[in-house]
């Protein structure tokens, strides 16, 4: 699989819900992004993660939707700014274990959050992936429904599960994720992602979803999958 895939694959992002939903890869959130070239930032991270990760993942790990405090601003699913900054004191991971080709960045505005943000979700699941042995290339982690809902008398910065009719817009991008990494192993984060790829058609594995204290659960269910 070439890196022209990985292009045509984030352009398939472009195609996202209105309405309380952001595009992280293609929007700018004017409220708290640095600036008009945050999106492009966003895509050149994530093109170089997937890239790291073709022909060498073995454990694919699905999510439900990006979170503010993670992909909204990393542009990398369950991945958050201070994890690809090296500023995450529970997870011992370098600028290196998510891609070598370009330098890692911030996206959201300083004033917003001194050492950029950091996700809940994103720290649980790389932590426990790294304790088990798995090497950073090894995993890669996408979301069932690829871009951001949110809450919107709450604002940008909050979360919501995706509703139905969000899903089905995400399952042409989850399918075009899953042809451009044909893992050993796929494993879901939750019902919601559980029922996306369900809808596909696809052998998974199911776990607990590590957010709102799922985390020992979760640490326990992927221990006997990825091992």
């Amino acid at each position: 699989m070439s890196g022209d895939a990985v292009e045509k694959f984030i352009k398939l992002l472009k195609k996202s819900p209105s309405r309380a939903v952001f595009n992280p890869w293609w929007q700018v959130d004017k409220q708290n992004d640095i600036g008009r070239n945050a999106p492009g930032i966003r895509r050149k991270q994530l093109a170089a993660y997937l890239r790291a990760r073709l022909g060498k993942a073995k454990d694919a790990l699905i999510g439900e939707a990006v979170g503010y405090r993670g992909g909204h601003f990393s542009g990398i699913p369950m991945t958050s700014e201070r994890l690809l900054l090296g500023r995450n004191k529970k997870v011992c991971v370098k600028s290196d274990d998510f891609f070598s080709d370009i330098k890692p960045r911030r996206t959201s505005k300083p004033a917003k959050c001194r050492h950029g943000f950091s996700e809940p979700t994103a720290t649980i699941v790389w932590s426990t992936l790294l304790k088990l042995g798995l090497r950073p290339e090894q995993f890669v982690l996408w979301n069932a429904f690829p871009w951001h809902s949110f809450v919107a008398h709450r604002g940008i910065l909050s979360n919501r599960t995706p509703t139905k009719k969000e899903r089905v817009a995400g399952l042409a991008v989850l399918k075009a994720f899953l042809d451009m990494f044909p893992p050993d192993e796929i494993v879901a984060l939750g019902n919601v992602a559980a029922s996306q790829l369900t809808e596909l058609g696809v052998e998974m594995q199911r776990v607990r979803h590590p957010a709102s204290g799922g985390a020992k659960l979760f640490r326990q269910q992927i221990a006997k999958i990825v091992r």
